[in-house]
């Protein structure tokens, strides 16, 4: 059996943009992403603090050192520049890795 527990997660991240004309996802700067063991194209569950939308979507990365958060496609209906978010990542691990599990968080600012 395994079990699902937070691997990682960017809190409060503010959003630098948002893209409409896009497929979809969130682009992160690698930076972020490496900080907390996201990977291009994971999924990710996404919480706006500012307005209460929760979503799914999967992470890219945009310019390096640049702290850009960018909702693109219909996520850039759920949010808006300035609003901060979580970023969740999950994995699916045994009982026993779960024992002393500790999820990876770089926080933000607020």
């Amino acid at each position: 059996m395994l079990i699902t527990l937070l691997k990682a997660k960017l809190h409060r991240i503010r959003v630098t943009e948002a893209n409409l004309d896009y497929e979809g996802s969130l682009t992160l700067d690698p930076d972020d992403m490496e900080a907390v063991g996201i990977v291009p194209y994971e999924k990710i569950l996404v919480a706006d603090v500012e307005n209460g939308n929760r979503f799914e979507t999967y992470a890219i990365e945009g310019r390096r050192g640049s702290h850009v958060c960018c909702l693109n496609g219909a996520a850039a209906r759920l949010g808006k520049v300035g609003d901060r978010l979580i970023v969740m990542s999950f994995a699916e691990v045994s009982p026993e890795e779960a024992a002393g599990w500790q999820p990876k968080v770089l926080r933000f600012r607020a």
